[in-house]
This record gives structure tokens, sequence and C-alpha cells, in this order.
């Protein structure tokens, strides 16, 4: 993009306003940067305290008097059925948007940011039409009615990696639930969330029911620790996940945490290998490394691991590096410098260990410009090195040998983390039985694939609550029962 994008007004419940100052001081603004070009392609006021303190009134009021918690399901249904559709219709303007923010390649934001995104409204519309709200159980003592209601006002804190699908993940279930939302975006990838809060004003979305604040950590830190919030509903790192677990936890405020990965991907001896680096390679290096399901961790037998070791090394080698808007790009820039010195500094700490790089190992000659990382594997990894036990988030893959099918279960559930995972297998009802065994939220046989109508989320370090499917959208919704009277023969009687 070569046009400076600028916004000089935040987004308050739905309208845009002139953003507050904190003590009587204008508020600074935020300058998005090319991670190709290293330019300032855009610019949005930073929000405030004030601001936060605004919106979280708005949202407050919205929920509290407001229509939209008391709008029939279906109607509300309606509302967010038109923001998924102009967001389908809008998808490469947003997929460009976000690529010129963060680097992805624009064919994968395509896939994966827009078209994604739109998957995960519609999956959200599916899981809340055929929900139970309301049910009658027989109890102890008496019948007992058992309803879900609206858990209130959300904050929706969102990372720069997958700004719209992560957006979606969140304001989807919590808007179809009848929640009021505050949707933080990252200082790094603003620009999107302005298109996604003009498409809700224009689908018909209530005021008062959605603001967009973006701001730095310490702002998103008081709008995580206000009073006035239900729900903290959060993706990002680890060690952000546990300060916002700890500021939410003044308040016993709910928080739902998608944090970081380190996920395995086991071959077996018996795997197609073709077929398994065609699968792999693309969940590995995805989004330039960035993405906290990345298959970071690639286990194979000693077997073969020498044939393994040089068929993804030929595959990494050969992907294409360069402007995130060129349609031939396969890994773009990192989001920020330093993103970058952070891949370099463990590919050299990964030497430093005794790892031997197969491919890649620094900057692209033919990128001088830019924070670019070459696609690089690193072979002869042992599960003690910090470069398999630590989140690079980078284009930076580990490869480990491992002994026998018990050696590489142990190895994969050797990690703080638990999001991902994968088995490639001939036989998949063997790999079904691997991913019983696997210590993670999600895992994949044969393929790699993230389905929006099922749970998604981690054990240990990986989060806390679950996103997606009717196991996420509880996650929006409170648990109420009422207690029937004995002998009561009413129209919500057993």
């Amino acid at each position: 993009m070569t046009e400076l994008i600028e916004h000089g007004q935040i987004v308050i419940g739905g309208q845009l306003v002139d953003p507050l100052g904190d003590g009587g001081d204008s508020p600074g603004t935020i300058d998005v940067i090319s991670p190709h070009t290293e330019q300032v392609i855009g610019r949005v006021p930073h929000a405030s305290r004030a601001d936060v303190d605004r919106a979280v009134a708005e949202a407050r009021r919205a929920f509290d008097e407001g229509p939209w918690p008391r709008t029939p399901l279906d109607e509300r249904i309606a509302v967010v059925t038109r923001i998924k559709d102009a967001v389908a219709a809008r998808h490469e303007e947003i997929a460009r948007l976000i690529s010129s923010q963060n680097g992805s390649p624009l064919s994968w934001s395509i896939m994966g940011q827009a078209l994604g995104a739109v998957m995960v409204w519609d999956a959200a519309i599916r899981v809340a039409r055929d929900f139970t709200y309301e049910e009658r159980r027989p109890g102890v003592l008496w019948p007992l009615v058992v309803r879900r209601e609206p858990v209130g006002v959300v904050a929706a804190v969102i990372p720069w990696n997958v700004p719209q699908f992560t957006a979606a993940a969140k304001l989807a279930p919590a808007l179809l639930a009848g929640c009021t939302a505050i949707l933080k975006p990252s200082p790094e990838a603003p620009l999107d969330a302005y298109v996604l809060a003009e498409i809700a004003r224009e689908a018909g979305l209530p005021d008062g029911v959605l603001s967009v604040l973006p701001a730095d950590r310490e702002v998103s830190e008081y709008l995580v620790g206000h009073p006035g919030i239900d729900k903290v509903s959060f993706t990002g790192s680890v060690a952000a996940g546990k300060r916002v677990m700890e500021v939410a936890a003044r308040n016993l405020t709910r928080v739902t945490l998608e944090l970081g990965g380190k996920s395995a991907a086991i071959i077996l001896p018996d795997a197609d290998l073709a077929a398994t680096v065609a699968g792999l390679v693309p969940s590995a290096w995805m989004n330039n490394g960035q993405a906290c399901v990345a298959q970071t961790r690639i286990l194979a037998p000693r077997s073969r691991y020498d044939e393994i070791a040089e068929a993804f090394a030929s595959a990494a080698s050969a992907l294409v590096t360069g402007d995130p808007l060129d349609p031939a790009t396969q890994v773009g820039p990192l989001v920020a410098r330093r993103q970058r010195q952070r891949s370099l500094d463990y590919i050299a700490l990964g030497q430093a260990e005794g790892a031997k790089v197969l491919t890649g190992g620094g900057r692209p000659s033919a990128q001088p410009t830019g924070w670019y990382v070459e696609p690089t594997l690193f072979g002869d990894v042992s599960n003690t090195m910090r470069i398999a036990r630590e989140e690079i988030f980078g284009p930076v893959i580990c490869l480990l040998p491992y002994d026998d099918e018990p050696d590489a279960i142990r190895i994969a559930n050797d990690s703080d983390y638990g999001l991902s995972g994968s088995v490639w297998a001939a036989d998949v009802e063997h790999g079904i039985d691997i991913a019983r065994q696997i210590r993670t939220g999600t895992y994949s046989v044969n393929t790699f694939a993230l389905d929006m109508l099922g749970p998604f989320g981690g054990y240990k370090h990986s989060g806390l609550g679950r996103e997606f499917g009717p196991e996420g959208y509880s996650e929006f919704l409170e648990h109420k029962m009422i207690q029937l009277p004995p002998g009561y023969a009413g129209p919500t009687a057993l």
C-alpha cells in the first residue's frame, strides 16, 4: 500500500468519536509500519484510559438497559449474518490490509485471515441457532429449569498475527449470545478493525454494542481490570495471558485465554513422505511461522531420519520469500523489527546448543529492506534444547529424531504447551490412537485443520477455556438454575 491510511477518531459504541486524553492531554497516535518497506502506512489514535471508561459505560448501558440482550435470537442472527456477508464481500480488501500491516502472504491472508474469519462467523451462527438456551431437568428433589444467559460486557483482546480471525472468534459468539463488546486490536494491526466496525454499524448493530480501542499494553491492562467488564477473551503470549489472568482476578472477571504453542508433528515410519511433506510444510511455516498452532516440532523416526531431513530441507529452501502483497510469495516478513531479531537470536542459540541448520538461518539476501528471516529448518535437535521448548514465533522449525513410538509420544508430551499437533501414518485408525495419547487441545491425522464447529484451546500453558463450537459459545453464557416447587404442574413442568 502506498497511500497513507489515517483515522482521526475511535469507535465508541459503534460511533466514530474524537478520542479523549488522560488528564486533559491530547491523545497520542499509533503509527502502523509496513514490515516489507519499513515505512509508515497508517495512523490511528491511541485510546486512553478515559476512552476505556467511556466505552465500558456505553457497553454497560447497552447491556443493562439496551435492546440487544433482549432482542430475539433470530434477529441477532440476522444482524450477525449481515456482518458475515459483508466481511465475505470485502475479503480481498481486508486481506490486503492485513498483509500490509503484519506481512502475511496475500494468498494466506485471503484464505486464513479474511475467508477464515467468514468461516468463524458462519460456524458461530450455526452453533447459536442450534444451541439449547433453556431446558427442564429432573432434580434430586423437584424439577429444575436450567437457563443460559449472556455473560455481559466482553473485553475482546486480540493479537496482530490473525486479527480478523481472532476478532471473529470472540465477537461472533459474544454478539450472538446477546453480549456487548469492546474490541482491543494490537497496535501493529489496528486498521482492519476499523473496517469491521464500519461493517457492524452498517449491518444494524445497535448503538453501544461494539467499541474498538487501539491501544498498547498499559491501556489494555486498564481495560482488562475495569470493574465494568464481565468477561475477558484474550489471545496472545503466555506471559501476557498470565498478566491478564492476574489483573482480571482482582474483580473475579471471567477469562478465556488462547495462548502459545510448540506443537509436535509425529511422522510414523510407514508414512507417505511426499504427502507428509506437502501437508506439513504449509502448516509449519504458515503465516511466516507466526501462528500459535504451527507445527514447529517435526518428530522423525531414526530409521528414516536422513530421508525426512533431506525432503523437508529441500521443500523449505524452495519456499518463495518476498513482498507479502505478491501472490507468489509464500513467506513474508515478520511483523516488527523485534520479531525478526527474536528469530535471529533463536537461530544463533540453536547453533550454540549444537543443532544443525539444514536450510536458511539468516536474512534473505534478496530482501535488504524489511523484517525478513529465511525459512529455517534445524536438524539434530534434542527436546531439551531451548529452540525445541520455547515458542519462537517465526519461520524456524525443529526436526527431532525419535527411537520408537513410545519415545515419539513422550517427546510430543514433554512440553509446557499443549495447543495443537498432528500425526502422519499409513493407518488412519492407528493415527487416531496416537492422537488419544497426546496432551493437546487439538490434533489432526494426516492433515492439519482447525474446525470451527469443534472446541479450540489448549492444555497446560497453551491456555484456559475454549473457543468455537458449543463449548466456545458457552464461554459467553452464564448458567442459571431455577428450582420449581414440589407438585408444580404448569407449562414448565416436566
